[in-house]
């Protein structure tokens, strides 16, 4: 779980980049528009994904307390 929450939080950076730099969005243009059925569902994941990954954060704060 951890290791797909890591690479749909990749995705999502790399998408927002692209956003960025080029006003480029890799997610709409694949799955049909920002609007397409597909493509809600990756940004929803995504953001899933981006919530899990707080847990990673809390992880570090409680292993250096501890260690």
């Amino acid at each position: 779980m951890d290791a797909l929450a890591l690479i749909l939080v990749i995705i999502g950076a790399l998408n927002w980049g692209l956003i960025a730099l080029f006003q480029f969005d890799l997610v709409a243009s694949i799955f049909g528009g920002q609007d397409a059925m597909l493509s809600r569902i990756v940004y929803g994941l995504v953001g899933l994904a981006g919530i899990y990954s707080i847990k990673f954060l809390m992880d570090r704060d409680r292993t250096r307390v501890e260690g």
